[in-house]
């Protein structure tokens, strides 16, 4: 099912629950990337994938939603290598590519207890822990 109307804006009713959090931009990045993937690959797990993998270059999941990047790229390993059978580790949307300070000011921003000695790698883990959380309580 197109998760765009004719005009372009985002069916606000068929996005997933992080995305009708987030800011319009990142509503139509994944809901046109949906649209082109499912007329090329049939609805399903493929085209969710790809829309997410073109959100992740120019979002990041922080809490319950994403946010915008300061600059585009891939997020994670898995978005490194992309194409239909990507290898690596996903990191959930969290842009693992950022530097550690960055990774710092996200962790502080979820209120991450014990941030300050940990590794790049656990700043990582331990956002991506925080935003399930966070969204597993949006959703009640």
């Amino acid at each position: 099912m197109p998760k765009t109307t004719k005009s372009g804006k985002a069916k606000n009713n068929e996005l997933p629950e992080t995305l009708k959090r987030s800011s319009v931009k990142a509503q139509r990045t994944f809901a046109k990337t949906h649209d082109s993937a499912a007329a090329e690959y049939g609805e399903g797990e493929r085209a969710h994938r790809v829309a997410y993998s073109a959100l992740k270059h120019s979002f990041e999941k922080v809490g319950d939603h994403w946010e915008e990047k300061k600059s585009r790229g891939p997020s994670d390993a898995r978005a490194r290598s992309g194409g239909p059978d990507a290898k690596g580790a996903t990191a959930e949307g969290v842009d693992a590519n950022s530097s550690k300070k960055h990774l710092y000011d996200i962790a502080k921003r979820l209120d991450i207890s014990g941030r300050s000695t940990m590794s790049k790698a656990g700043l990582v883990e331990a956002i991506e822990k925080s935003n399930r959380r966070s969204s597993a309580r949006s959703r009640h």
